[in-house]
């Protein structure tokens, strides 16, 4: 049932300006966005995040999808976050575990995304949509095409709020070392999920996030989750987002067309 609310779910609609490329676009010799061009820089010299991108399907993703024709979701960490850790490895602790299996135990899948409520960090990143960043000197803008949601990334020096009203995004906070862009995020409720298969947080949840934009077409991030009341250690996933330079996002929202809850009997 989850494989196949997600793919219901996770068909991107790539497609404002469809076709258009921003001046300044590197180009092929045929004329096509050249992917491995050199990333484009800042007037004040950072890394320029700025672009509307996709996660990319791993070789790993691809071969899920057909064995399943078409049921797996396209990225796994949607599934399951913890895909890269053997089942004994997970450093789950038991409140983290009974959290999860209340979640799950009915076999239903009643995450807030059901019910039109934000899917939160890492889930906004890493689902089968379009992400956009709009970077300026002191802010970074990221705009997710799920449901409308956006976070702000402050870069003028601040720090993060010692007591923040819980917050379903967190509060983010930035700062570069060399050309990676550093993302400290904290401040959550404790009411999203971790992926679709119930993993938890709690609100001490803390999210360190690395963007290091290597070439024109491909933006590698490296996030790493602490969490000492669910989980007994740090623990990190790895993706990349594929540039898509000739697209934008479009607008989504959930209650528009919502099916979900009459199939789960959530109703």
């Amino acid at each position: 049932m989850i494989c196949a609310v997600l793919a219901a779910a996770g068909v991107p609609a790539h497609a404002q300006w469809l076709g258009y490329l921003p001046p300044g676009t590197p180009l092929t010799a045929e004329g096509k966005a050249d992917m491995t061009a050199k990333a484009p820089r800042t007037p004040w010299d950072t890394p320029d995040l700025t672009g509307t991108y996709h996660i990319a399907r791993t070789a790993r993703d691809i071969a899920a999808r057909a064995e399943t024709k078409g049921l797996s979701p396209v990225e796994s960490y949607t599934a399951n976050i913890f895909r890269d850790i053997k089942p004994e490895e997970i450093p789950e602790t038991e409140a983290g575990k009974k959290v999860r299996l209340a979640r799950t135990g009915n076999g239903k899948r009643a995450d807030p995304s059901v019910f039109c409520l934000p899917m939160g960090i890492p889930l906004n990143n890493t689902f089968n949509e379009v992400t956009k960043f709009v970077q300026a000197k002191n802010i970074l803008m990221i705009l997710f095409e799920v449901d409308g949601t956006y976070r702000q990334v402050y870069l003028d020096g601040r720090k993060l709020p010692e007591d923040p009203s819980p917050a379903w995004m967190g509060y983010s906070t930035g700062h570069w070392e060399g050309d990676t862009l550093v993302v400290e995020t904290a401040g959550f409720n404790d009411k999203s999920w971790l992926d679709m298969a119930g993993h938890s947080h709690s609100e001490q949840l803390h999210v360190t996030e690395r963007y290091h934009r290597r070439d024109f077409g491909h933006l590698d991030v490296e996030v790493t989750l602490n969490d000492p009341v669910m989980y007994s250690k740090p623990f990190k996933i790895q993706f990349t987002h594929t540039l898509l330079p000739d697209s934008d996002i479009l607008e989504s929202y959930c209650n528009e067309n919502e099916k979900d809850r009459q199939h789960l009997g959530l109703n």
